[in-house]
């Protein structure tokens, strides 16, 4: 049986403006990737309600997970947790065990827990609450719509939180061989290779070090054995081909 499938969806304007680089995805696809869960396709939208509608519609139907970042904050531009609940039809409301959680959080601070603050609380009608340690404001999940925060640190907190509840495949594992070699010069055996081993994915990542031209070829795959074996062919042709 094949691995589950994840998506990924990052919202935000200031992610397309470039003002902020992203790193959650790069995060997100090693840990899915250690815990057998394939992130099969990943998306960036602004923050504008029916394009994020329009996207969760999407990949919540076509994976069996979905991640979204970014837009679950207390400013007028945060409005993910209300497209969320747009998309799956769920009506959303501030609930009370976020706001108990908020209002404890800010207690301890001396602050108060404004309707800014408070916005942080909706939640829609059937939602699991993601812990959030950081700042205390919850992520959720709905479904197979895993809401997380933007910032880097919490969502990786929520990440940790969330993957231990989903069932995943086999890791997959990875291995690397570099030639001096460019990919022009080795992509007809390299094409074998990946006719022969069709259960695996081969890629091939060309570089220039040092005024030499090379490609790391990384073989992956859920089975070791079968991934040694692609390997030592691998090896075997391209010392050939040098």
């Amino acid at each position: 049986m094949p691995n589950p499938t994840a998506a990924m969806l990052v919202i935000g304007d200031e992610i397309l403006s470039g003002r902020t680089r992203d790193s959650n995805m790069h995060h997100l696809a090693k840990e899915l990737t250690s815990h057998g869960i394939a992130l099969a396709e990943a998306r960036v939208v602004p923050d504008d309600r029916d394009r994020i509608i329009t996207a969760i519609r999407a990949l919540s139907q076509s994976h069996d997970h979905l991640f979204t970042s970014g837009g679950i904050g207390p400013t007028h531009d945060d409005i993910t947790a209300e497209a969320v609940a747009a998309a799956m039809g769920t009506p959303i409301a501030v609930r009370d065990d976020a706001r108990a959680i908020l209002q404890a959080h800010y207690d301890q601070r001396g602050q108060d827990l404004n309707a800014a603050r408070l916005r942080m609380a909706r939640i829609p009608e059937g939602a699991t609450l993601i812990d959030n340690p950081i700042s205390a404001a919850p992520g959720f999940t709905l479904r197979n719509v895993h809401v997380m925060a933007g910032v880097p640190a919490i969502f990786e907190a929520m990440v940790a939180s969330v993957l231990p509840t989903l069932v995943g495949g086999a890791p997959l594992l990875s291995q690397t061989l570099c030639v001096t070699r460019g990919e022009g010069d080795i992509a007809a055996p390299l094409g074998e290779i990946a006719d022969r081993f069709p259960d695996l994915s081969l890629g091939s990542y060309p570089f220039f070090r040092d005024g030499v031209q090379g490609t790391n070829i990384v073989v992956r795959g859920s089975d070791g054995a079968r991934v040694d074996a692609a390997m030592a062919e691998l090896s075997k042709l391209m010392s050939g081909a040098e």
